[in-house]
């Protein structure tokens, strides 16, 4: 059975805190998606102007005058849509992230990235749909997973599911049965099985969760669906 997680996009750090109080008692794990205006045309906690993850929680989160909302009760998984992420992976893992994917177009250090901090965190790379899967050969005996982005229109919500992925996740699979393969965008009650038949582990659903009248319910059902 594939694992479902609530994806979470956020402009403040109160939306976090409500959106995982619904989901607390049903998963295991959450992913925080951010955007730094650069990466992904958009802005998403902690990224109030461009560039900068300049917001007020955030500093409270790192000097540990805080700390992320139900953090003994889940995971966090933030997916890291920033332009050299190099740059901010220390204050992530220091507010406490479980793991990190870190997008194979946003750096020129991924290797670096993967050395200095796997022993810390778990890093897992993220791909577009247009990136060529032999992009990752040369990482992948370094990491164990994987996010296939369902779209090259990243850190929005409600955008639809790029055929081209079924494709991508079965090659894949095929080529590595034991990386964990997660899939982030277009993830919804009728794409799901598809998804998961064609490799996919782990399926990351925003909308299909948090737009639904009935949290519970939703989620029940994507795992009775896969």
């Amino acid at each position: 059975m594939a694992e479902i997680i609530p994806a979470i996009l956020a402009k403040k750090f109160a939306e976090i805190e409500y959106k995982t109080s619904l989901v607390k008692t049903l998963v295991d794990t959450v992913q925080v998606d951010t955007c730094d205006g650069r990466f992904a045309d958009n802005l998403l906690w902690p990224y109030v102007e461009k560039g900068r993850p300049s917001d007020v929680v955030f500093q409270e989160l790192l000097t540990e005058k805080r700390g992320l909302p139900f953090w003994d009760e889940l995971d966090y998984e933030f997916d890291l849509m920033v332009q050299e992420p190099e740059s901010i992976i220390a204050d992530f893992v220091r507010i406490g992230a479980s793991r990190l994917f870190v997008h194979f177009e946003s750096t020129k250090c991924l290797e670096d990235i993967i050395h200095e901090w796997k022993n810390s965190v778990e890093i897992g790379i993220a791909l577009k749909p247009s990136t060529p899967l032999e992009a990752l050969d040369s990482f992948l005996h370094e990491i164990r997973s994987v996010q296939f982005m369902g779209s090259d229109r990243i850190g929005h919500a409600g955008v639809e599911l790029d055929e081209r992925l079924h494709k991508r996740l079965r090659t894949f699979k095929q080529m590595h049965p034991l990386h964990l393969v997660s899939v982030d965008i277009g993830v919804n009650f009728e794409t799901a099985p598809r998804l998961v038949a064609a490799g996919a582990d782990r399926l990351v659903a925003g909308s299909a969760i948090f737009k639904s009248p009935n949290i519970k319910g939703a989620i029940k059902q994507l795992r009775d669906l896969v």
